[in-house]
């Protein structure tokens, strides 16, 4: 897979307060991945593209809302999470200033 795959695997970081507790408690991150990717893709993304060695993945799907706008029902686009578990002593810096 060329770098840009990888790029389009990964879409963002999920950050929220689950997902801190989650990444302190047994050193996962959450990842918004691409609703095409599977569990191979995301650990080979994540390895390149942070240095690391992933023990773990798992991927659920997130069902979108419906909701309605001036009236009219609509739907929000259903998208994928993955839980990746790296190695004991590893981490990963997203560089997001505090």
């Amino acid at each position: 897979m060329s770098l840009n795959n990888f790029y389009n695997t990964l879409l963002s970081p999920v950050i929220s307060e689950k997902s801190n507790r989650v990444g302190e408690q047994s050193n996962q991150y959450v990842f918004k991945v691409a609703v095409s990717s599977n569990k191979t893709d995301v650990k080979t993304a994540v390895e390149k593209l942070f240095e690391v060695k992933v023990e773990d993945v798992k991927i659920l799907k997130v069902k979108g809302k419906t909701k309605s706008f001036r009236g009219k029902p609509g739907k929000r686009p259903d998208w994928k999470k993955a839980y990746v578990r790296v190695q004991q002593g590893q981490m990963i810096d997203f560089g997001v200033a505090e």
